[in-house]
């Protein structure tokens, strides 16, 4: 019983407020047979403003994939950039306090 706490113990996390949203970037850990592995999850959290609540959607990202995911990402990113909107100054929102939203 214990051992489902350790399965998933977090030991790393890191949160980015967005508007509206919120996502969250955490590493866990958990131990197999083998010995420790560890994981990200990325986890976007919205809130339901008719009763309170919160829309959480998640992608698990293991190890193996890491370097692909990160890749596609950026390569993806950098498209949106410089091919679809490189006028746009992405860094208007960076380092505003969302919290108040």
């Amino acid at each position: 019983m214990g051992e489902s706490n350790y399965d998933r113990e977090e030991v790393f996390s890191k949160k980015v407020r967005a508007g509206k949203r919120t996502y969250f970037f955490d590493v866990k850990k958990s131990s197999t047979s083998r010995g420790e592995d560890f994981y990200i999850t990325i986890t976007e959290s919205k809130k339901r403003y008719e009763d309170g609540g919160y829309v959480k959607h998640k992608i698990f990202l293991y190890k193996e994939d890491f370097n692909k995911f990160s890749e596609a990402f950026t390569e993806t990113v950098n498209y949106v950039k410089s091919d679809l909107m490189p006028e746009y100054d992405f860094d208007e929102f960076t380092n505003k306090d969302y919290d108040n939203d």
